[in-house]
């Protein structure tokens, strides 16, 4: 007995030998770590730096950033303030939220900082596209492209963009069981960059695969800088290969052909822009190019489209009056003043959300035919509700509808932030932002504690309505599309696409949420519902409409 007891105490002490050097090694390396970037700062500022962890060596506080979500800038920024260091994705990171210093970060462009996106992104998008260029090449990027976006173009993709639209909705709305939303909105707006901005007509499993490969891009794009052979870097070269590959087919047809219609697609406007600039565009930024209107067209879009009909399903007062507006505008037929009431109904926040999540509130709202809900599939015979042809001025008429679209936008922006590099040190909230650093400037984190805003916490169109407009007081409050001389050059299009969607579905589409509770959303890389936002879509008839006015709802 005496004997065992001496060799678990051995057993336990050659165990402790082995495990403490390797605990010990792993302290060590971290502080070293710490220390590597903290003399980093720049010694001829007398500011510190920001406060923070720095994580791991090598790999930082990226997987906690990837599996925490918002959670992880939530708590830094609760613990060290609006401005604190991390390392993420490889390099060293200031992350910075508030209207005052994203003005300063914004209005820096050039001089304090310029655009520089994680290496990963950089690599697998590539030199020639716009988000990765800067000094000259960005202006005269720039200037090419902003033919691309101008009213005009925009005005001649509306009626076929509208068309894309009501043929993925005739799509949702043939399906018997539920459909995952983000999943639908990838494939809409896919369909969109590539019918309407590239102007390809593709087979149906052309346009598939393609969108497959283009998802393991995006899957990809923001992965650590590591080239091996199972790395999500090399998942992300491989897309983009294939991508280039079929594109470069495509584009060489499409140079050969002579234009045969009056439609104009981006690619149209662009070589008409660069030619005028006296600039021929090379295959590889064709590519490069042709990649990127995919890009800026997909995702960020696919993410704002299914936050909308999110927030559409959470609030069904506001659903109520965006539809009435449609109906005052002519936009839905057999239209009897369905919304009598001024259209500021109440605000409901996502806790009392939360309550109305509950398995019998749930039922019976399955029964509710308010805005949202199933309709009766007996009556499908009876003429449905068609939208006649958008045009940009019938969409800027929809104040309310703008309104809604804005709110979506402040309380669930589709890209957390915008990066940077420091060009030279400068000064936020009393630390140094040391030159070489990374800065991020924080658009969710600013929307949600902007004191512009009255109760952030809110989803509230009404702040946006001319007699309130809440974000006026500072601009830099409300930064969707980012701002300054990089402000998004695509808003205007991803706003027509987010309206266009709003009015087909609340003019022809009843939708019912298929789940006892509405989805959590994950905000990296981009915010998307958590196991999907799965819902019921059925088209409107006249004859259910009328029985629906007759009726008392809600």
């Amino acid at each position: 007995m005496f004997g065992h007891d001496i060799c678990l105490v051995s057993a336990l002490l050659a165990a402790a030998g082995a495990v403490l050097p390797a605990l010990l090694l792993l302290v060590v390396s971290r502080l070293l770590w710490e220390f590597r970037w903290s003399i980093t700062r720049d010694r001829t500022c007398k500011l510190p730096l920001p406060q923070g962890s720095m994580g791991w060596p090598l790999v930082g506080e990226t997987f906690h950033w990837l599996f925490q979500g918002s959670s992880f800038h939530i708590s830094r920024r609760e613990k060290h303030g609006n401005v604190f260091k991390t390392h993420l994705l490889g390099k060293p990171l200031i992350r910075v939220t508030g209207a005052e210093n994203i003005r300063k970060i914004l209005l820096g462009e050039h001089t304090l900082v310029c655009t520089q996106w994680p290496q990963s992104t950089r690599i697998i998008l590539g030199p020639n596209t716009l988000v990765n260029s800067v000094g000259d090449l960005h202006k005269r990027k720039r200037k090419i492209l902003a033919k691309v976006f101008s009213r005009g173009a925009l005005e001649a993709y509306l009626t076929r963009l509208q068309d894309v639209v009501k043929t993925e909705i005739a799509k949702w709305c043939s399906e018997t069981g539920s459909v995952d939303v983000y999943t639908v909105a990838k494939s809409l707006t896919f369909r969109i960059a590539v019918r309407v901005l590239l102007g390809l007509h593709l087979e149906e499993q052309q346009i598939t695969s393609l969108s497959k490969t283009f998802e393991q891009l995006m899957n990809n794009l923001f992965s650590l800088p590591i080239d091996t052979p199972i790395s999500g870097l090399r998942k992300g070269i491989r897309a983009r290969e294939v991508l280039h590959s079929a594109m470069e087919k495509i584009i060489e047809e499409k140079l050969k052909k002579q234009q045969t219609s009056d439609y104009c697609d981006a690619f149209d406007y662009m070589l008409s822009s660069a030619k005028e600039d006296d600039y021929e565009l090379t295959m590889q930024e064709l590519k490069e190019t042709a990649v990127e209107l995919i890009f800026a067209a997909h995702s960020t879009t696919a993410s704002a489209s299914t936050s909308l009909i999110l927030q559409l399903l959470r609030h069904p007062d506001v659903s109520e009056c965006a539809r009435a507006e449609l109906e005052s505008e002519g936009l839905i037929g057999d239209a009897h003043g369905y919304c009598r009431s001024r259209c500021h109904g109440n605000v409901i926040s996502e806790e009392s959300n939360a309550a109305e999540n509950s398995t019998s509130e749930w039922r019976s709202a399955m029964n509710k035919t308010l805005c949202f809900e199933a309709g009766d599939k007996e009556e499908g015979h009876r003429s449905r509700t068609h939208v006649p042809y958008l045009s940009l001025e019938k969409l800027s008429q929809l104040s309310y509808l703008d309104c809604v679209v804005k709110e979506v936008l402040r309380f669930l922006p589709p890209v957390s932030g915008g990066y940077r590099t420091v060009l030279q040190t400068f000064e936020l909230n009393g630390y140094q932002i040391p030159k070489g650093w990374s800065v991020m400037y924080s658009i969710r984190d600013t929307h949600e504690t902007a004191e512009a805003y009255q109760n952030p916490e809110l989803f509230d169109p009404d702040r946006f309505c001319a007699d309130r407009n809440e974000s006026k007081t500072d601009r830099f409050s409300y930064v969707p599309f980012g701002g300054g001389v990089r402000r998004c050059i695509g808003r205007e299009l991803a706003l027509i696409v987010l309206k266009t969607l709003a009015v087909e579905l609340l003019a022809t589409v009843d939708c019912t949420l298929a789940t006892e509770t509405y989805p959590t959303m994950q905000t990296v890389p981009i915010v998307h519902p958590v196991n999907g936002l799965h819902v019921f879509f059925n088209y409107r008839t006249h004859g259910v409409e009328r029985n629906r006015r007759e009726s008392t709802h809600i």
